[in-house]
């Protein structure tokens, strides 16, 4: 039998949101940087939505967004907000509080 990998103790998916400002370099970047860390580390625990504020800005509004790119984690709480690139994986995931078993 597998160990399997959690993100949290309780086994609950992240439910995340990614703002991003249309196709601009900044954004495309935090698309990809977010799609590898949660493509390599059990993709199946995280939920990962992408808002474009082009397209719906009043998802900055509901969620509190003031720049972007910009990372939100609505579940588990606590809410939890992240702005830039995303290019330091380990800083993400700590920040996010995601831990592995």
């Amino acid at each position: 039998m597998e160990n399997e990998e959690a993100p949290a103790e309780d086994g609950q998916k992240l439910v995340l949101q990614l703002f991003v400002s249309g196709m601009s370099p900044k954004s495309m970047e935090a698309i990809e940087n977010a799609k590898r860390i949660f493509d390599e580390n059990c993709s199946e625990f995280f939920e990962l939505e992408i808002v474009d504020l082009y397209k719906h800005p009043e998802a900055a509004l509901s969620h509190h967004v003031v720049f972007t790119p910009s990372l939100v984690k609505s579940l588990p709480l606590p809410k939890k907000i992240l702005i830039g690139n995303l290019a330091d994986s380990e800083k993400v995931i700590k920040a996010l509080g995601i831990t592995f078993k």
